[in-house]
């Protein structure tokens, strides 16, 4: 041995963007990497740069494998260091340009700590030795990844084990990562749709409300909702007859089904009817006045989601609503997606106007900064803020659900002072004030 180290400065060039943003498989790329060149891992520590790219780091027993990406050039720097003899470093690299699919790429080596340059030193090693050797042989290793859902200007950050599901399908890229500290998460194009630990937060409040609120649904409209949560809260209601899903994904259905079946539990439901479908094209060729109730169970105004937000399909909405009737769409955060929020708001008030306009906020941890809304449109002699729950026959359950409660339902309607200025909707503080 003629140096105690051997450091490779690699360089890979005329990668794919989404491979050099995606954490998970770089993380277990470089893993593999370190296997696979012959050494002994100890953990690794990956997450998301900003505004993009990939950083992390694999501690190896013999030193530590890095590398961070530019996914807007696809590029990636990777440092490969390691010392004795026992590890090939250069298999770690044949693995990471053909792993990543790289067009160029180039490398530098470099001993260090030449043997002929330095004096050893007299010291006790065996009692150096000791606190380590019960560390030694390590059947797993501590994996240190972090999923991130940001914009340009905030971020929520969740660290997870292991990646259970991925899959690219015709519309977006669907996830399921196993979180340490709110179970298995469903991401869709990198954004958080749902987690065990808080789902109920969001399928509650988008389902009891509206229920409660008509008082007597029997045919539902769900659209989206794939992961199954709203349906399955909807069904827990006994005056259901009937329930149609349209989802336009049945990728996000597969994954939940088998990852989140406790979110996914009512598919089997002969109540359910699930249709694989464009939700925008199945309302605007339903007939009139055929549900009680419709709820737009979408993800953000991108990709396939986007068109649920546009005002042609709102009005066909109201239009598939009995004379008596609720929409209730998600309805975005008035802290993150400001915009999107008001113009939701906005629209509701011009199809329903200002008095059948609702609005009703919730929090929920995993959603970027943790507040977020539905807005309501009702058609009929529907006020959901003053719901009279002692003339409710159907409560029963209210005892056994995680967040919505009578006093939830009532206050879910009062409107921070910035959120009323925000919406400019002076009916919504009248009507909250007489409950």
């Amino acid at each position: 041995m003629q140096s105690l180290g051997n450091h490779i400065l690699v360089e890979i060039t005329g990668c794919n963007p989404q491979v050099m943003n995606d954490v998970a498989f770089i993380e277990q790329t470089m893993v593999d990497s370190a296997t696979i060149a012959g050494a002994t891992v100890i953990n690794s520590s990956f997450h998301h740069f900003s505004p993009y790219g990939v950083s992390g780091v694999v501690v190896i027993q013999e030193s530590h494998l890095a590398i961070h990406t530019w996914p807007e050039y696809g590029y990636a720097a990777v440092d490969l260091f390691t010392c004795g003899d026992e590890v090939d470093a250069w298999k770690a690299f044949d693995f990471l340009k053909e792993s990543f699919g790289a067009k160029n790429y180039s490398a530098l080596e470099m001993n260090r700590g030449a043997i002929k340059m330095l004096s050893r030193m007299d010291v006790d090693l065996e009692s150096l030795r000791s606190t380590v050797e019960n560390n030694i042989g390590k059947e797993s290793i501590e994996r240190n990844i972090w999923f991130t859902d940001k914009d340009d200007s905030q971020a929520l950050s969740l660290r997870y084990s292991k990646q259970l599901f991925k899959e690219k399908s015709d519309f977006q890229e669907v996830k399921i990562l196993d979180t340490y500290r709110y179970g298995k998460m469903l991401t869709i194009d990198q954004m958080v749709m749902t987690t065990e630990k808080d789902e109920a937060h969001y399928h509650e409040m988008i389902a009891h409300p509206a229920m409660f609120s008509h008082g007597n649904v029997k045919n539902v409209l769900v659209v989206g909702g794939g992961d199954g949560g709203t349906v399955r809260e909807v069904l827990k209601h006994k005056s259901v007859e009937k329930v149609t899903m349209v989802e336009i994904d049945e990728v996000v259905i597969k994954a939940c089904k088998k990852f989140l079946p406790s979110i996914a539990s009512e598919f089997d439901n002969p109540k359910l009817n699930v249709i694989i479908g464009d939700g925008i094209s199945f309302v605007e060729n339903a007939n009139d006045q055929e549900y009680d109730l419709v709820l737009v169970d979408g993800s953000d105004p991108v990709g396939p989601a986007k068109g649920l937000f546009s005002k042609n399909f709102f009005l066909n909405c109201k239009r598939i609503l009995k004379e008596r009737g609720i929409l209730v769409a998600q309805g975005e955060s008035p802290k993150f997606n400001e915009s999107v929020f008001v113009e939701l708001n906005t629209t509701f008030q011009e199809i329903f106007g200002v008095e059948k306009t609702k609005l009703s906020l919730f929090n929920v941890p995993t959603y970027p900064t943790g507040i977020w809304s539905f807005q309501w449109g009702v058609k009929g002699s529907i006020e959901p803020t003053l719901v009279n729950f002692s003339l409710v026959n159907d409560v029963s359950f209210i005892k056994d659900l995680k967040y919505y409660n009578e006093a939830i339902h009532g206050s879910s309607f009062a409107l921070p002072n910035y959120v009323r200025k925000m919406v400019g909707n002076k009916t919504i503080e009248k009507v909250y004030n007489e409950f």
